[in-house]
């Protein structure tokens, strides 16, 4: 019996999503007999049926290509940005769903990708998400695709601003992105011999930073390394955003969810952080102080091999998900072996390194200052 499968791709760009397209259509139409479409513009073009043609041709030389062929868009079918504000477009995505008739809905995305999967899948859509996360941040898989380009991409970028330091005699700052999760800062910082790596994980003693640049300074090297995840925060800003959400908390309602509402709210509209960060290293240690902040720069070019191959196997199991029925799931590689996850157990978490992984055990072991004092005791192995 033949099928109708649509694609589409969603959220932020990554490295890989070309190729993900590639290996799901390719994997897709070799099952048997299965016809393709994508929406244009991620959630958009569900919602507003713009449709393009996959076939076999559409494939061709994308592999290599970043971006996607299909455009993406941040919208969600449940929150579509409109001219009358936002609005719940989810009733217009199943209209569409079921004028193509589908079998199937595929989303190339992460987050909120996830989520839009998780509230069309209970709205009756068999629906299967592939994931993509530049930053690494999405929980139940080792690797989303994109993280391994833009962890390249960013080490490349400080390996050539240590070449400037050295002779100019800064503090070279680089941001990385990394809202909830230090995965591309820490990763690209070690790879690259950051001397200092500050991740949303460790609210950082600025003390002990100042303090490790000084000690090089005092030892002859008159230029540091500082890589910084976006959304990393100093020990005294943590304490300060939670004393005033507490305050404000307790004043409507005594809840703790409350407070951690308001903690969110807070932290979320809080900016600046690493230009106060290179304001007082300056102050406090005489060295000039740059800042260059990658921002999307690590989300384009070309997907690294590690990537594509992700790509390919997550879109390769994804087209057997969609063949056996095994819907409202995320696809993934864990522990390098593929696999599915509930949607339900992935939606509105966040995967975070913990304290005692070996990236961060390896960066305590040569030296690296993360903020934070290290523990008494690190075993060798």
């Amino acid at each position: 019996m033949s099928k109708k499968v649509g694609l589409l791709t969603a959220g932020g760009d990554s490295p890989g999503v070309n190729a993900a397209i590639r290996g799901f259509g390719k994997a897709i139409t070799s099952a048997g007999d299965v016809e393709l479409i994508g929406f244009r513009d991620g959630f958009s073009g569900l919602v507003e049926d713009h449709t393009m043609e996959l076939s076999s041709n559409a494939f061709s030389g994308i592999l290599t290509l970043g971006g996607t062929i299909l455009g993406i868009s941040r919208s969600l079918p449940q929150a579509m940005p409109t001219d009358e504000g936002t609005v719940d477009m989810t009733e217009k995505a199943v209209d569409t769903y079921k004028r193509h008739k589908l079998d199937a809905l595929v989303c190339i995305g992460g987050k909120e990708t996830i989520k839009a999967g998780l509230h069309l899948s209970r709205a009756g859509l068999n629906v299967v998400v592939i994931p993509k996360a530049a930053d690494n941040d999405l929980p139940g898989t080792d690797k989303a695709i994109g993280f391994d380009t833009a962890r390249e991409i960013a080490t490349q970028a400080i390996d050539r601003l240590h070449t400037t330091a050295t002779a100019t005699h800064r503090i070279m700052i680089v941001e990385l992105m990394g809202l909830h999760a230090g995965w591309l800062t820490l990763g690209a910082g070690l790879a690259a011999g950051a001397d200092v790596i500050l991740i949303p994980e460790f609210p950082y003693d600025m003390k002990l930073v100042i303090d490790a640049i000084l000690s090089r300074k005092r030892a002859g090297r008159n230029f540091s390394l500082v890589a910084v995840a976006e959304n990393a925060r100093s020990q005294e800003l943590v304490d300060f955003v939670e004393r005033a959400a507490r305050q404000k908390a307790q004043r409507e309602v005594e809840d703790t969810s409350a407070v951690e509402q308001e903690i969110d709210r807070i932290s979320s509209s809080y900016s600046g952080e690493t230009m106060l960060l290179a304001r007082r290293l300056r102050e406090e240690t005489g060295l000039e102080t740059r800042i260059t902040i990658l921002g999307s720069l690590v989300r384009g070019g070309t997907p690294t091999a590690a990537d594509r191959l992700l790509a390919t196997q997550l879109a390769e199991w994804s087209a057997l998900m969609v063949v056996e029925g095994q819907f409202g799931r995320m696809a993934r590689r864990l522990n390098d072996q593929m696999g599915s996850v509930p949607l339900e157990e992935v939606v509105n978490r966040h995967k975070v390194i913990p304290p005692d992984h070996a990236w961060i055990r390896g960066a305590y072991q040569v030296g690296t200052c993360l903020g934070v004092v290290p523990p008494a005791t690190l075993p060798l192995l």
